[in-house]
């Protein structure tokens, strides 16, 4: 039975993580938070606040100063450069001041980065500086990157959460995502010199304790999986040969004008690097988007007044009419006993006969009054500016 391991361990001059670093790789780097006690024994901040207040309010750095209100739970942020007078205005308590990049500002700074030469330096982003009065924090949040969290002055009360199916809803009336409920399964208080170490996404809340407070976080870059993609279609895209076009040297007569068939898929895979990875679904949606949107000079503008459900139901009923938008580039597409239909970017589901119908013709007319999914997708249609009821003429 293997043996489980520690969450909170003791450091030292000699070994500052409190093992090798191939141990804390292997064990716990991307893979559960530690606490090491004494990583840096007599820790002496290389900056002080008075010198971050000031880095604050320069051009180009990047601050924030956080205030909370306690009583009624609003959070207010500024960003920077700050002034001297913001500094003024700020209680006794539960406050906050960040700065990212010091150690682009400050060599003393840079160097706390030797300590963990271990990482390759192209997965290091930056250090972070946070000074917090009493009670100061940003509150319960996640974090998508690796972090390493010291602390240089004073105490933090640390909470974080190791379960894993912890809600990690964020509030929607807090421009700093913080967690809507958390409830922590480890506390800590933490003195100058231990450093808490968090992998991705462990919730977590940090909060100054007794007096004054400085932590000093090296955060790692961790691109997301669209940024590499959309700068990795930036990059062949910029070498690629603009004469080599979308072709169809074997295309048929069309069955149906408007529909993204299986063979324009098929082509798709063979004139694309790296489409052959997606799924058929995956390309389905993309390719109907693109094309719709292509060359758009204009798009079509939504009503000035949405129009309800009832109404339209009434207009369609009588026999009305509904004129496609010219601005409006459709397309459509199979999907499993359903369909998708394309406008200008967009996609809304859709039976596939009113799909083909909606492609096909510039003038609908309904036979018999539509219900369900065709109503509201034609009600979406005409709200997004694709589809127009015709005026009466007086």
């Amino acid at each position: 039975m293997t043996a489980t391991l520690p969450i909170e361990i003791r450091g030292s001059a000699r070994q500052p993580l409190g093992m090798t670093p191939a141990q804390f790789l292997r064990d716990y780097w991307q893979k559960r938070p530690l606490l090491i006690r004494n990583a840096f024994p007599g820790f002496e901040p290389p900056l002080q606040p008075d010198d971050l207040a000031g880095l604050a309010c320069e051009d180009g750095a990047l601050s924030r100063l956080i205030v909370h209100d306690e009583r009624r739970d609003r959070w207010s942020v500024k960003t920077g450069p700050l002034e001297e007078a913001d500094f003024a205005r700020t209680p006794d308590a539960n406050w906050t001041l960040l700065v990212q990049d010091v150690d682009k500002w400050d060599a003393d700074v840079a160097r706390l980065l030797e300590h963990f030469r271990f990482l390759p330096s192209w997965r290091v982003d930056d250090v972070m500086v946070s000074y917090a009065e009493p009670g100061g924090g940003v509150g319960a949040h996640v974090d998508q990157y690796d972090v390493f969290l010291v602390q240089g002055l004073g105490r933090r009360h640390w909470a974080i959460s190791t379960d894993p199916d912890a809600p990690k809803d964020v509030r929607d009336d807090v421009e700093l995502k913080q967690l809507v409920q958390f409830e922590p399964t480890h506390e800590w208080l933490l003195d100058p010199g231990d450093v808490l170490y968090l992998p991705p996404g462990v919730p977590h809340d940090g909060v100054a304790f007794g007096g004054p407070c400085m932590t000093f976080s090296v955060g790692m870059r961790a691109p997301s999986q669209a940024e590499l993609t959309g700068d990795l279609a930036d990059y062949l895209a910029e070498r690629m040969d603009e004469s080599q076009r979308y072709t169809d040297p074997d295309l048929v007569p069309a069955r149906d004008a408007g529909e993204i068939d299986a063979a324009a898929l098929q082509r798709l895979r063979a004139a694309l690097p790296f489409a052959a990875a997606l799924d058929e679904d995956t390309l389905r949606d993309w390719f109907g988007r693109f094309i719709t949107r292509y060359r758009n000079a204009q798009t079509p503008a939504p009503p000035d007044k949405p129009l309800g459900a009832a109404a339209l139901g009434r207009h369609l009923e009588g026999g009305g009419a509904l004129l496609r938008h010219p601005w409006s580039r459709l397309a459509w597409s199979r999907r499993g006993r359903g369909a998708t239909v394309f406008a200008n970017g967009q996609a809304y589901p859709a039976p596939p006969a009113l799909a083909r119908r909606l492609c096909a013709e510039r003038t609908l007319t309904l036979g018999a009054p539509p219900a369900g999914t065709e109503l509201a997708l034609l009600l979406a249609l005409v709200n997004d500016g694709h589809l127009a009821v015709p005026r009466r003429r007086r």
